[in-house]
C-alpha cells in the first residue's frame, strides 16, 4: 500500500484532536459551525473551527450509535439520535446547552418493546421520520415538530438560567411532538382474493398497482415448500426507506409554502421487495376517520423490485436502482420518468446510489425550458461502481468507473460525492485506503494518509463527516496496534482533519456551492401549464425515444427469427 501511494499524490491531515471514548457517530451542521458526536454515556457538541467541546449531555449506561444535526433557527439546532437499545431521542442545542426535548419511542410495556431502526429529521427541523419495529411488525411514523414553540421554550430556559438565584438547572415542560402520519406496508385491498399476477384486474390505477405488487411478491415467495410461513416471514421482515421532499415548483402543495422553501411538502416511501414508490402529502385536511390507514397520494410503479434510491439536491428528481441492473429517474415536476437506463454488467445488483454534485450549475437564462441533465453514482454489491449521465433531450450514458475488486479488502465502505469538489467523490475501502477519485477522467486524484501511528477506525463502517462550508473531511482514527502508545491519552481515538480547500492538488476542483440547495426550477400554477411542461420535455427527447423504439423493434425481430428457427428445428426432429 505504501509503495503504491508513493507513486500517487498524497494529502495528510492538517490537524488532530482527541475524541471522547467510544465515539460511534459524527455529524456536521449545515452551516458548518458545529459538530455533534455520539459516544458512550451520551453526546456532545463541538465548535467546528476550534474543535473544542462547547456542550455535552451525559447519562450512565447510554451509548449513542446514530446522530443527525439540523439547524432549526439562527444558533438553534435539533439533534436526532438512536442509542444501542433502539431508543430515538430529539435534542436541542441552544446557547451552549443541550436539552432533551422528547423521547420518540418510550418503553411503556416491556412486552411491547418498540425498536427504532432509522430516524431522520427533515431539513429545517419541521418533521421527523422513524421506522419502528415491534413484535415482528415494521411501520414508519412521521412526526411534526413544534419548532416555533420549542424556540420560545428554549428562550425561556435561557432566561431561567440567567436569574440571580438560579442553580443552573432548568425546569421547562417541553411541548410534545405529534404524529403526522403512520405508514404501514401496503396490503391487498379488501375483496381482492387473488392468487397470481394474471388475476389482477381493476380500473382503479392505485388499487391495481398495489394489488399487482403484493400479489407478485406473494406469488414469488409461494414457490417455497412452506408457503404460509414464507409469506408471514417475508411480511415481518419488510423494511422501509423514506425521503423528505421539498417544494420543486409544480408539486401539489408547493404554492402554499413558497415562503418556506425548507418546509417539506411530502415524504416518499418504498418497502423492501416492492416495485412501487409511494408518496404521501404531509399537510392534509383532517378526515372524518382519523384512525384510518393513510393511502398514498401518488404512486410511481416500476417493472422491477426497488433495491436503492436517492433524491437530487434540487429535489426535482428521484432515482431508483432496480433489480436486473435498471436505473429509473423520476421527474417530480411532470410525474413521469426522466429516463430509464440499463447497466450491462455481470454481478450488477445495486447496493446504494447517489446524485453527484456538479457546481456551478450552468443554465441558459435565454431558454424557456433548460435541458435537465443529472449525474448518478451507482455502487453494486460486487464492489463495481458505475456513473450515469442522463436527462431529457440528452443521450443516456452509463460508464464503469471502478471494476469489481479482486480482493475483498478493496471493497468500498464509503462512496460519497464531495459537494465542494467538482466531479470528485470520496472512497474508503475495507483495508483502510482513502482517496479522492475523478468521476469524469476515472483517475485517482490523491490518497488521504493518516499518520503512520494510526488507522482509520472501523474501516467497515467509518466514523466521518464532510464540512462543506469549511471544505474539510473529519474522520476518526485509532491507534495502530503495531505502535505502542506512550500513555493512555495517546491510545485514545483521534479526529483527523483534512483541509481540501488548502491543498494545491485540489485547487482546480474547488467549487463554491450555490446559495440555495435547490437548482433553478419553474413554477406552474395550473394543470394546463403542467401539461405544457410535459409536452416540452417529450419534444426534447423525441430523437432518443425514436432511437429506443428502433432498437426495440430490431431486438423483437431478431427474437422472432430465433424463435421461428428453433420451432422449425424442433418440428424437423
Amino acid at each position: 500500500m505504501e509503495a503504491e501511494n508513493s507513486r500517487q499524490e498524497t494529502l495528510g491531515p492538517s490537524g488532530a484532536t482527541q475524541l471522547p471514548e467510544s465515539t460511534n457517530c459524527l455529524a456536521c451542521s449545515e452551516d458548518g459551525r458545529f459538530l455533534s458526536l455520539g459516544h458512550s454515556q451520551g453526546l456532545s457538541v463541538w465548535c467546528a473551527s476550534s474543535l473544542t467541546c462547547v456542550a455535552d449531555w451525559l447519562e450512565d449506561r447510554l451509548e449513542i450509535t446514530s446522530i443527525q444535526m439540523n439547524r432549526m433557527a439562527e444558533l438553534a439546532y435539533l439533534l436526532g439520535t438512536i442509542d444501542d437499545m433502539g431508543v430515538a431521542r430529539v435534542f436541542a442545542y441552544h446557547c451552549d446547552s443541550i436539552h432533551l426535548l422528547s423521547v420518540v419511542n418510550i418503553m411503556e410495556d416491556i412486552n411491547k418493546r418498540s425498536i427504532c431502526l432509522t430516524f431522520e429529521i427533515s431539513q429545517g427541523g419541521h418533521y421527523g421520520a422513524a421506522s419502528i419495529s415491534c413484535n415482528g411488525a415494521v411501520w414508519l411514523e412521521v412526526y411534526h415538530f413544534p419548532t416555533e414553540t420549542w424556540l420560545k421554550e428554549l428562550e425561556m430556559a435561557v432566561s431561567q438560567t440567567q436569574e440571580p438565584n438560579s442553580s443552573g438547572d432548568v425546569d421547562v415542560k417541553w411541548s410534545p411532538l405529534s404524529v403526522a402520519t403512520k405508514i404501514k406496508p401496503p396490503k391487498i385491498p379488501e375483496g381482492m382474493a387473488l392468487e397470481g399476477p394474471d388475476e389482477v384486474q381493476t380500473t382503479d390505477f392505485l388499487t391495481h398497482y398495489l394489488a399487482l405488487d403484493i400479489v407478485t411478491k406473494c406469488h414469488r415467495h409461494s414457490l417455497n415448500t412452506n408457503e404460509e410461513k414464507s409469506k408471514e416471514t417475508n411480511e415481518s421482515l419488510r423494511r422501509c426507506t423514506q425521503h423528505f421532499l421539498l417544494p420543486c415548483g409544480q408539486f401539489p402543495g408547493d404554492r402554499k409554502e413558497k415562503s418556506q422553501p425548507e418546509l417539506p411538502v411530502a415524504v416518499c416511501v418504498w418497502w423492501s421487495g416492492s416495485h412501487n414508490l409511494f408518496q404521501y402529502l404531509l399537510q392534509k385536511a383532517p378526515t372524518s376517520k382519523p384512525d384510518a390507514e393513510p393511502m398514498p397520494d401518488m404512486l410511481w410503479p416500476n417493472t422491477k423490485e426497488i433495491l436503492c434510491s436517492a433524491v437530487s439536491r434540487c429535489n426535482c428528481y428521484i432515482a431508483l436502482g432496480l433489480d436486473n441492473a435498471l436505473v429509473c429517474v423520476w421527474d417530480r415536476r411532470s410525474g413521469s420518468p426522466l429516463s430509464v437506463v440499463i447497466i450491462s454488467a455481470v454481478d450488477s445488483a445495486f447496493s446504494r446510489m447517489q446524485f453527484v454534485d456538479y457546481w456551478p450549475v450552468s443554465t441558459d437564462d435565454s431558454q424557456t425550458f433548460p435541458v435537465a441533465e443529472v449525474h448518478l453514482l451507482v455502487v453494486c454489491k460486487s464492489g463495481a461502481i458505475h456513473t450515469i449521465t442522463t436527462g431529457r433531450g440528452t443521450q443516456s450514458c452509463a460508464m464503469l468507473l471502478t471494476e469489481r475488486p479482486k480482493d475483498s479488502g478493496d471493497l468500498s465502505t464509503i462512496t460519497a460525492s464531495v459537494p465542494f469538489l467538482q466531479g470528485l467523490f470520496l472512497q474508503v475501502q475495507r483495508d483502510g485506503k482513502m482517496f479522492l477519485q475523478d468521476v469524469i477522467n476515472k483517475q485517482t486524484v490523491c490518497f488521504l494518509m493518516p499518520p503512520k501511528t494510526h488507522l482509520i477506525a472501523t474501516s467497515c463502517n467509518p466514523v466521518y463527516a464532510l464540512n462543506s462550508q469549511q471544505q474539510t473531511l473529519l474522520i476518526r482514527g485509532d491507534q495502530d496496534p503495531s505502535y505502542r502508545a506512550s500513555s493512555k491519552e495517546d491510545s485514545q481515538s483521534q479526529l483527523f482533519i483534512f483541509h481540501f480547500g488548502e491543498s494545491d492538488i485540489l485547487k482546480q476542483y474547488i467549487a463554491s456551492p450555490p446559495d440555495s440547495p435547490r437548482q433553478k426550477t419553474l413554477s406552474f400554477d395550473t394543470l394546463e401549464e403542467t401539461c405544457n411542461l410535459y409536452l416540452q420535455q417529450r419534444a426534447l427527447c423525441v430523437d432518443e425515444r425514436n432511437k429506443a423504439i428502433t432498437q426495440t423493434w430490431k431486438k423483437l425481430q431478431e427474437t422472432a427469427v430465433m424463435a421461428q428457427q428453433g420451432h422449425s428445428r424442433a418440428a424437423a426432429s
